[in-house]
């Protein structure tokens, strides 16, 4: 694992607890950016909603990096995503890498976190 993007994802980690409590784990930081994402705000989600959030912010994470496309949203507003090409066989701790790689840059590019001292 490549450890300079452990080390920012921990101070992105800790920059989220100071705003929304302890407990950011890689799940939860998915729940967050997938509910930002829909854009209604939080509200109670069904266990499926909850599904649908989680698939949201992978899409959205990995839109950048080729693997899916914005096709626009339904009519409850939703986002829906097409599939452009499979993502590779990894292992937990590559598609944890991945995915810490992709949220740090979630957040610095839409301008909800600022790396300092990198």
């Amino acid at each position: 694992m490549d450890y300079d993007i452990e080390i920012r994802f921990q101070k992105l980690k800790a920059h989220l607890e100071e705003k929304y409590g302890e407990g950011m784990d890689v799940q939860a930081i998915l729940f967050l950016i997938g509910v930002n994402e829909l854009g209604i705000g939080y509200k109670n989600f069904t266990k499926a909603e909850k599904t649908d959030l989680f698939h949201i912010a992978i899409c959205t994470l990995l839109e950048p990096y080729g693997y899916y496309e914005f096709e626009g949203r339904d009519p409850e507003n939703w986002p829906h995503f097409k599939l452009n090409k499979l993502l590779p066989a990894l292992e937990h701790r590559e598609q944890q890498h991945l995915l810490k790689e992709a949220m740090l840059d979630y957040f610095v590019q839409n301008d909800y976190y600022t790396e300092e001292n990198v």
